[in-house]
């Protein structure tokens, strides 16, 4: 006999349970095992009023900045939509499905502000490299640099010297912003050295020659050292 299609009804109560939809071998379930941000809140304390609306909870978005990096989601627009519609992010965020999930312009005006003048990440690093050490992964005895070279995708010829400086009418508003979260070390401030030319499309790629082939602009790697 022919089945016939139910009809999706309004029920008055459910009984669900993200934690039963979320598979065992998922990596949000192996990544969650280590993470613990009990001091986030205390780090942060002197950053935010005493007075006025609760504000988002800063775990909540460090945990929904971590899907972002382990998921290869870069935009912060998607990945609010994402954890809105994934069981498992809701899951990794504590969320309920009736948890509402921050906007995504809440999310990048905490990232870009408050946890930067913060400098959280940087504390969030440090705790995730203490944990690393306490369950045996590092061991605090040498470090490994990454030396590969990024080919970078510009043109050599759109490029001024480097004792000139980026003009200003190069500069649009996408690169403005960019230049202004970009740290001091990313864009060559930890080395004296002026480059020889920057790029106008990605000025923090640099002109280099370590290769045999013809010379090209280049990145480092966004990580060059972990320790071991």
């Amino acid at each position: 006999m022919m089945g016939e299609r139910t009809v999706m009804q309004e029920a008055l109560f459910y009984s669900f349970r993200i934690e039963d939809h979320v598979p065992q071998d998922h990596l949000l379930r192996s990544v969650d095992r280590f993470v613990d941000l009990t001091g986030i809140r205390e780090h942060l304390k002197p950053f935010y009023s005493s007075t006025g609306r609760p504000s988002v909870d800063p775990e909540l978005m460090i945990r929904m900045l971590l899907i972002g990096y382990c998921m290869g989601i870069r935009s912060e627009r998607r990945l609010c939509e994402e954890v809105h519609l994934n069981l498992a992010y809701r899951w990794f965020c504590r969320l309920d499905l009736d948890g509402s999930v921050p906007d995504h312009s809440t999310f990048s005006k905490n990232r870009h502000g408050r946890f930067r003048d913060s400098d959280l990440l940087r504390k969030l690093f440090e705790m995730t490299v203490e944990r690393c050490m306490r369950e045996g992964l590092v061991g605090a005895e040498g470090f490994a640099v990454d030396a590969s070279l990024i080919r970078a995708d510009v043109h050599r010829q759109r490029s001024v010297p480097g004792e000139e400086g980026l003009p200003p009418e190069a500069a649009g508003r996408a690169v403005a912003e960019y230049l202004e979260v970009l740290d001091d070390a990313a864009f060559g401030g930890a080395t004296p050295v002026e480059p020889k030319r920057i790029n106008l499309t990605d000025p923090a790629a640099r002109w280099t020659a370590a290769t045999r082939e013809a010379a090209f602009y280049s990145c480092l790697p966004s990580a060059p050292m972990a320790q071991i």
